[in-house]
């Protein structure tokens, strides 16, 4: 208990997702001294991959990858749904104990640190369906982990489309997916081209009288195999942990090999990905048109076809790609800039997401509030001028759960290198002013851009520099003492 009377806790986690889930488990193995909890806003476990119930619903990364290093994916699938996913997430913790620390429906909304005491008082709003509307909860913590993610829950982003109001048939949004939805045998339009596009398309695909993907521009997308024949292979000939160890490098260093050389001979990998897709369309297809971004490979992320499912589809004839404008919603489809029309009964706005940083947390520091757009990020996981606050965020170029892991592990060893030292506080502070500042996040997709002014910022160099690279980040968070320069403990 805190001297107010309130419950304390050395460490509270924030997001009981698939982060959030890796962050209880680490905790509760290397810091077995620590008491903590896992506030869930949501009723559920999982996060993203309980909240997403779209057709095709599936990873954009490789599930070797976004598996824990604790716990390796043991599925066939190189690229794993969202059911399998979610199980996955529930089975760990399941398994792990760490399920048993989780409080479903609070949502924490303000976070206040004290220097004179040394601890977070933390506010929680109770949303859960059991408690009195407005029923708020406060408690102290030495230590905040946010694993919120960060982009919106409760929505999505929706362009406010000219005549909207009068299209006669249904509009959805992906992130808000209705169960009841009936698309069989109908003429179904997904505005859109990203990953939740390129995913949803093939799916709806074999149920839907037609689907055509209207798309602004292009994005890149590659056709790998569903199941790794050299997964399959390590397996067979290794022990469980020696093939999983392996089968993990193989693919952390192949996508950052991979990124590595998209953007140093971007017209290589262009050349590459363009073959691939010939290989995969009909001959005389227009590739210029449809499948030929404007930007280089990795200035937004490259999406994933499993076995070319969605080439499957064009070359089948249920789905068209139409690259051109919205000019308005008519009452039975949309009417184009070019002046063409797509009849639809069913339009799927697979327009983006939206940004909400630290899920909307207010942050202030004996009684001054963070501006987080003003900070600079340490290590990608921490903020200047803010004590004993951490946060898990993936990469934008690999899978998530790979940063995570090893934002978790260090976590673990901060925490572990104060209780030795009888000290309370770590903060990073920036003492170098010769450090200049850049976006955090080095791409150009919209849900991005549209909320660059939100986000802490990248300082020009260590350790405020963002790499976006697992073998740096592995030397930076696994390898290095947590004492550097810049991390001030007291």
């Amino acid at each position: 208990m805190s001297r107010a009377g309130s419950e304390h806790l050395d460490v509270l986690i924030v997001g009981a997702g698939l982060s959030g889930i890796g962050a209880a488990r680490y905790l509760q193995e290397k810091c077995p001294w620590a008491t903590f909890a896992v506030l869930e806003s949501r009723d559920a476990i999982g996060g993203t991959w309980d909240l997403f119930r779209y057709p095709g619903i599936r990873s954009d990364s490789d599930m070797f990858t976004l598996g824990y290093s604790f716990r390796p994916w043991d599925g066939e699938k190189t690229i794993g749904d969202g059911a399998s996913i979610l199980r996955y997430i529930e089975e760990t913790a399941t398994q792990t104990g760490v399920d048993k620390h989780i409080r479903y429906g609070h949502r924490v909304v303000g976070a206040d640190w004290s220097s004179t005491e040394a601890q977070w008082t933390v506010t929680a709003q109770r949303t859960d369906t059991g408690s009195a509307t407005g029923d708020v909860v406060k408690l102290t913590c030495d230590f905040v982990f946010s694993c919120t993610g960060y982009y919106r829950y409760d929505h999505g982003y929706l362009p406010d489309f000219t005549g909207m109001d009068r299209f006669t048939g249904t509009i959805v949004h992906p992130q808000s997916w209705p169960e009841d939805l009936d698309y069989e045998g109908k003429r179904v339009v997904v505005i859109g081209s990203g990953a939740t596009a390129v995913t949803l398309v093939p799916s709806l695909a074999q149920t839907a009288g037609h689907v055509t993907m209207l798309q602004r521009s292009p994005t890149y997308i590659a056709a790998i195999p569903a199941k790794d024949p050299l997964a399959r292979l390590l397996r067979r000939i290794l022990p469980a942990r020696a093939s999983a160890t392996a089968i993990r490098w193989y693919y952390a260093l192949g996508t950052q090999a991979f990124f590595q050389i998209s953007r140093r001979r971007p017209g290589l990998v262009k050349r590459v990905l363009r073959k691939g897709v010939e290989r995969q369309l009909p001959d005389g297809y227009d590739i210029d048109t449809h499948f030929t971004p404007r930007y280089d490979p990795w200035d937004q992320r490259v999406c994933i076809a499993p076995d070319g499912d969605l080439f499957k589809a064009v070359r089948a004839g249920t789905v068209s790609v139409v690259t051109d404008h919205v000019d308005t919603f008519t009452e039975t489809g949309i009417l184009l800039r070019s002046g063409a029309e797509l009849p639809a009964d069913v339009i799927v706005a697979a327009t983006g997401l939206e940004i909400l940083f630290l899920g909307g947390i207010r942050l202030r520091v004996d009684g001054d509030r963070v501006d987080v757009a003003s900070r600079l990020a340490y290590k990608g996981m921490m903020l200047e001028g803010v004590p004993n606050l951490a946060l898990a965020v993936g990469y934008t170029n690999a899978s998530w759960t790979l940063k995570c892991d090893l934002t978790c592990d260090y976590v673990c060893r901060l925490l572990n290198h104060l209780r030795q030292t009888g000290q309370r506080r770590c903060m990073p502070v920036n003492r170098d002013p010769s450090i200049t500042s850049s976006p955090l996040l080095d791409l150009s997709a919209g849900y991005i851009q549209r909320s660059v002014d939100e986000f802490p910022k990248q300082g020009s160099a260590f350790p405020w520099q963002v790499h976006q690279s697992y073998l740096r980040d592995y030397r930076a968070l696994k390898l290095r003492d947590v004492r550097d320069d810049a991390m001030v403990f007291s």
